[in-house]
Parts: structure tokens; sequence; C-alpha cells
């Protein structure tokens, strides 16, 4: 039956998909919900708005900022670029140049810049109306309340938005592992859960216990910022248990960094920060023994060290070479050795032994569960044989506490094909869900009782 005139609104269909916006501090994932990947994938850093030297984002829409038409101070908010396109105006040199950086270690710390960087990627990026979308918008596990309700303020007061959702990543992050697991492991749990004739009411039960075993585990979110340890049991998160590293992409990148400085490699200084990027991203991995990998790479240079050409110096014009050495498994090493880096302070325990004190503080009934799904989210998890270091480490800690006859923990640290944007796509998945209106704050909640229904977060009750 059509929907009569001025009746309920549903608060998702397919033609006004929700906007999934998870901001880190290194790269924002925007894009739309029912999509497996985001539609884009940008620094969230904000810079003056120089038209003549800023490159068009790569889906080819023009740069919709008023930047260097006259206009005075009416216009100066609408003065600015973000990422891709503020960091090409940086690397140009143009006059006042300055990056704002809006999140720190995951947390907004410069409200006026996210509000800015959040208007632009709705109306340049994804280019929607957002009065016509609902939003989802990640939040890191220490997130205080305070900012739930900026958060709350500047979507329904500036952008009027349709309705808003603040989840937590630690939980679309499991999630998200659920749903791509193996499909052949969940054909499996469904067909032992119905065996035996059982009723369309024991199956569906049995079903709902496997998903809520899922949604039980430890979610390891290695950023680029700030790495988080969060435990969650059936959906919800254990928030004395929460821990926070400083040890993060970023503290590879710099490590790279200053070993190539070290050496001496002619890298200029406005290349340096992407090129080690680009190295680490290509080029490191996590060796399972560090002693044994310093004598690969002594008995056989040649197969090991490289030769990276980075292009063209922008001053001389001549092809830059930089030599890859030992830094390839050294740098991804600061998570598993956090002392031979120097953005750690002293005493940060490695990442293995943070999981481990994480499933600790837990409920006692819990942590076999816990120890037994090790989630890994984030691009920075995503160097070769991270979960195989890590679940050996952990082994061999547990396997320490043993008493004699005691039974094994099983410890297994879990990879996916949706690993490197994990929160993303379960807020992709979560929006889709019928039960999202249930948990989604609408603009007439919001019109009633204002920000303060967001300061408490709920979870995915029906999950």
């Amino acid at each position: 039956m059509a929907q009569p005139l001025g009746g309920p609104v549903p608060i998702w269909s397919p033609t006004r998909p929700a906007v999934v916006m998870d901001c880190g501090t290194g790269f924002s994932k925007i894009g739309f919900a029912g999509n497996a990947e985001p539609s884009f994938v940008i620094p969230t850093v904000l810079g003056p708005g120089t038209p003549s030297t800023v490159s068009v984002p790569a889906s080819g829409a023009a740069t919709a900022g008023l930047g260097g038409r006259p206009g005075g101070p009416l216009l100066s908010d609408l003065d600015f670029t973000i990422g891709e396109e503020a960091l090409a105006a940086a690397t140009a040199g143009s006059a006042g140049a300055d990056l704002t950086w809006p999140v720190r270690r995951g947390m907004v710390s410069d409200w006026d810049a996210m509000e800015r960087f959040w208007q632009r990627s709705l109306f340049h990026y994804l280019r929607v109306d957002p009065e016509e979308h609902c939003v989802v918008v990640t939040e890191p596990p220490l997130n205080p309340p305070e900012a739930r309700e900026a958060m709350a303020e500047i979507m329904f007061e500036t952008f009027n938005v349709s309705g808003l959702y603040v989840g937590v990543q630690a939980v679309l992050a499991l999630y998200a592992g659920w749903a791509s697991a193996d499909r052949a492991a969940k054909a499996a749990s469904g067909a032992s859960s119905s065996a035996g004739g059982a009723s369309a009411a024991s199956a569906s039960a049995s079903s709902a216990a496997a998903v809520s075993a899922h949604l039980t585990g430890v979610v390891v979110d290695v950023g680029e910022g700030v790495t988080h340890i969060i435990p969650v049991v059936d959906g919800y998160v254990l928030g004395g248990g929460i821990k926070s590293l400083p040890v993060a992409g970023r503290a590879v990148t710099g490590f790279v960094q200053q070993m190539l400085r070290d050496r001496g490699e002619p890298v200029p200084p406005e290349m340096s920060l992407e090129a080690c990027r680009r190295i680490k991203e290509g080029h490191c991995y996590v060796a399972p023994d560090m002693l044994r990998e310093f004598g690969r790479y002594d008995r056989d240079a040649a197969k090991y060290f490289r030769t990276l050409s980075l292009g063209p110096n922008p001053r001389t014009g001549q092809d830059i070479c930089v030599d890859l050495g030992y830094e390839r498994f050294l740098a991804p090493e600061v998570f598993f050795s956090p002392g031979i880096s120097g953005v750690a302070p002293a005493g940060t325990p490695s990442l293995a032994r943070a999981v481990d004190d994480v499933i600790q503080a837990c409920p006692i009934d819990t942590r076999r569960a816990l120890y037994g799904n090790v989630v890994l989210s984030g691009g920075s998890t995503m160097f070769k044989n991270f979960g195989r270091r890590l679940a050996a480490d952990m082994t061999a800690a547990t396997s320490r506490r043993l008493q004699p006859g005691a039974t094994a923990i099983e410890i297994a640290v879990r990879s996916h094909a949706m690993q490197r944007f994990a929160v993303w796509f379960g807020g992709s998945l979560m929006a889709c869900d019928p039960a999202f209106g249930s948990v989604c704050h609408t603009r007439e909640q919001y019109q009633e009782y204002g920000p303060s229904i967001c300061r408490t977060n709920y979870v995915f009750r029906d999950a």
C-alpha cells in the first residue's frame, strides 16, 4: 500500500542509503551503506584553498571551495581543502600552507576543523544532501560523552541529518569479521544447529548463539596514531578492560624515516614522509624471529636488500633511489619490541603482552572465548606474518602460566578480507540491517530531547 502524504518515512531505503564515515587519525573512510568498500579514502587533514596548485580528486569532481575568489571574510570559511588536495598544496609550498589534523590519537581535538572536514566530505566528495540521509559515524572506545554530544550538535544543527548513529569501532569490527568469515564455517554451524530435526525456534536460538559467539572477542585496532585493544562480550564492550598503546602506524613510518636519515639516504625533506609511508606499505613485514632474520640478511644480502626508486627530485629533477635493508623487518618490530622505538615511553608493553593483560582483566568465564577470537582491524595490521607473530607470542606467554596437566589455551588471531576497512565495513552492514532504525537517533528525537540522546552509546541490541 502506498504511504499516505505526511506519513512516516522509512529511515533507510535503497534510494537513500545511509552515509558511513570512519574518521581516523591518518585517514578517513567515507561511503554509502550497502557497499563492500568505502567510496573515498582520504587523509584526515585540512589545508588552505589554493585552486591553482591543487589537483582534482580521483573521482573527477571539481574543487567545491571558493578559494581565490573575492569576497573577503565572508568567504574565508569556505577557502580550504581536505585530503590529498591539502597535502598537494603543502607539498607545492604555497603561501600559508599550514595543515590541520583534527583527529589526534583517535580523538577529535579540533571540532571546528572536524565540522569543515565533514562538510567537504558530504557535499564535495559524496555529493549528497544530508537532510535526506542517515549518517553512521564511528567513535574510539574511550570517547567521552561530551564528544558524542558535540558530534550530535554538529550533525543535527549544521547538517540537519535525517538520523545519526554513533558506532563503537570495536563492535563494528567484530560485526565485519563475522560477516566476512568463511562461508563453509557458517554453513557448518548452521547445519549443526538444525541437525536432528530441531524445531524452527530451536534452530533460530542456535543461530543467534552462533552470532553471539562471533560477537565475543578481543579487537586489536591498530590505526595511524593509536592502538586500541578492546574486549567485547556478546556485542557489549567491557569498558574496564580497554587498553591503549602509543605505538601505531605513524611510529612505524617514523622508524623508517629515522633509519633512512641516519644512513644518509638522499630523500628530500618534502618527500620524506610520503616516501617512508610507501616503503612501509609496500616493503615491510613482520619477522617471526628477529635474530634469525638478521642472519638471513647477512648470509644473502643480494636476496633481501633492495633498491627503490622514488621518482624525480622536485628541486633538481634527478631520479631518487634509496637502499632498503634491515628497516624492512625492524620497523614493524616496534609493535612487539616497543623499546627500539623512540616514540613509545619507557615501560610500554609489547602488543602480545597488552592483549594478554586485557584478557586477564576480564571475567574469568569469558577468557577462553576471548583468547579464541582475537580480531585484527586497521591498515597497520596488514603486514605479512603480523597475525602469526601475535599468536605465537601470546601462546608463549600463556603457556608459561599453565600448571602441569592443565588444558592448553587455544589462541586464534583472525584476519579477514575486510581487515583494512573493517570498522567502515561493519558500519555499512549495520546500516543495512532491519533493526538499524531502532538504534539510530532521528532528527525528531533530537528536536525534542537535544544532544543528550547521544550521550550514552547503545550497542546493536538484536545481535
